[in-house]
């Protein structure tokens, strides 16, 4: 019996991507081989630089305080980030609909994201407190801007041809928006999705420091406190799967919104 040719086609496009990932994993593999190999012929002390294998151990040995301090800086991530979503999608909507308004705008958009984040953490603390509020806000606050430009300049790559059609057939303003405009901005909203999430954990991170009970912003912190750069080390890699696992889950949204997108990649 045959396979079927999605089970094909799924197996390449999995084929394919382990193949373009080996380049990053050998790299990887030396970088990590090179830090060993030094920090084991150097004689330095693990309290300036620890080695790989004492980051793991050490983190394997503390992942009960890693896992506990991950849920609230995950939940700030995803919290902030849905906000960032509804936002940087209702104003899309609404500078694209009144151009009056995209002028009006843009400009404190833009300069909002000038506002140092060192500066503007403590102070969001303070009007909101400790708890998962202000944490929210600041991933907002990071995390918006990239989905806001992505979704205007999609907009604006919407076909010519396809809108005077639209319009030719007597279509509503909203009608050519939901059948031209949005569709054509999916590849640009899904490439700003993918740089605004790599921001979100750090932003989140960045918040805890401010002022949090618990987070992997505080751990890093305490950590750091205590002279244990092996903790803060099994701390940050943490947080890098975290945004990995975060950019892979907008990938595979995007693989079930955008198919055709894939075919197209796969004939090339």
């Amino acid at each position: 019996m045959t396979p079927s040719k999605p089970s094909e086609s799924r197996l390449a496009a999995l084929r394919a991507a382990l193949y373009r990932g080996i380049p990053a994993l050998l790299a990887g593999c030396i970088f990590l081989a090179a830090w060993e190999l030094y920090v084991d012929l150097s004689g330095i002390k693990p309290s300036i630089l620890p080695a790989p294998s004492r980051i793991v151990i050490q983190g394997w040995l503390n992942r009960e305080a890693l896992i506990s301090n991950t849920w609230p800086t995950l939940g700030a991530t995803l919290g902030g980030f849905a906000l960032s979503l509804a936002f940087a999608f209702a104003a899309s909507i609404l500078m694209d609909f009144v151009p009056f308004m995209r002028r009006a705008l843009l400009p404190i958009f833009i300069a909002s994201q000038t506002l140092p984040l060192v500066a503007i953490a403590p102070l969001v603390v303070l009007w909101f407190g400790f708890g998962l509020l202000p944490k929210i806000l600041l991933v907002a606050l990071v995390t918006f801007f990239p989905l806001l430009v992505a979704l205007l300049q999609g907009y604006e790559s919407t076909d010519r041809d396809i809108a005077e059609l639209l319009n030719s057939m007597k279509a509503s303003r909203w009608r050519i928006f939901r059948l031209a405009r949005l569709p054509s901005s999916l590849p640009y909203f899904f490439a700003g999705l993918r740089i605004s999430i790599t921001y979100a954990v750090v932003g989140a991170i960045f918040a805890e420091y401010a002022g949090a009970a618990r987070g992997l912003g505080i751990y890093i912190l305490n950590a750091k406190n205590n002279f244990r750069p092996d903790l803060v080390l099994a701390a940050v890699v943490v947080s890098a799967v975290l945004t990995l696992c975060l950019f892979g889950l907008t990938l595979m949204i995007q693989r079930l919104v955008m198919p055709w997108q894939q075919s197209g990649e796969q004939r090339r």
